[in-house]
């Protein structure tokens, strides 16, 4: 029976992912479906540690660009992420699937905060570990989160689940002739700047060749089997 390639993962999530239908908010609907997916590789020995982003209540970026100072705008961004992360969580619960959530900011009476003991102590547990609150600091987005947690939990590869299937040279969603890229290396996703993650994400990646690979986020168990779904970013393209 093929097994899956990694041991360990960060998964990142946008939070649009938690919209399902809806224009606004979190759909239980679209978390269990998020839930059920993870569950099976778990089920398969997979540990899996996931960022989730808060753009379906508020963006940071958004409300600073319409006159709010930057920093309280951010702080209501990683407060988005929580909501987000306990609904997950919810979503596990129902379907008996260990989970925990970890927070950089604290918010002691709702949630639990984060320590990267904690985090690796749960992941050896068999929990599914969702990580909230950004990096706890604002200017930083929820990708450099992501390559933050993935560096700290050890993770083979950073995982982005996203509405295309992967890495392209312009916005495929406005552009039919956008031409999908199969394999990038770090220095090509900066030097085209292409708009996957941002820059801080992909350096941090870079300093500490950590693998990105960018799909559907109906690929996600291709993705961990290391099929050739979306895009693969490394330090070489060339094997």
């Amino acid at each position: 029976m093929k097994k899956p390639a990694y041991k360990r993962i960060l998964l990142k999530l946008s939070g649009e992912a938690l919209l399902g239908e809806q224009k606004f908010g979190v759909d239980p609907e679209a978390c269990l479906k998020i839930a059920s997916s993870v569950k099976e590789l778990v089920q398969l020995g997979v540990q899996i540690g996931i960022v989730i982003g808060g753009g379906n209540i508020f963006r940071g970026i958004k409300a600073a660009d319409a006159g709010m100072e930057r920093i309280p705008a951010d702080q209501i961004g990683m407060v988005a992420t929580i909501i987000n992360g306990l609904s997950l969580q919810q979503a596990f619960e129902r379907i008996g699937c260990k989970c925990r959530v970890l927070s950089a900011l604290t918010c002691e009476k709702i949630v639990e905060s984060y320590t990267w003991e904690a985090a690796l102590k749960y992941l050896d547990q068999g929990c599914v570990v969702i990580f909230v609150g950004g990096t706890g600091n604002p200017y930083f987005t929820t990708d450099s989160a992501a390559a933050l947690r993935a560096l700290e939990i050890r993770a083979e590869v950073l995982m982005k689940a996203t509405k295309v299937d992967g890495i392209y040279n312009k916005d495929p969603i406005k552009y039919p002739d956008a031409v999908k890229y199969d394999r990038l290396t770090y220095s090509e996703v900066l030097a085209h700047q292409l708009e996957v993650m941002d820059a801080a994400a992909i350096a941090l990646c870079r300093e500490n060749g950590i693998p990105i690979r960018v799909f559907s986020d109906r690929s996600l168990k291709s993705a961990v089997y290391n099929e050739p779904v979306g895009t693969l970013v490394e330090e070489t393209k060339h094997r």
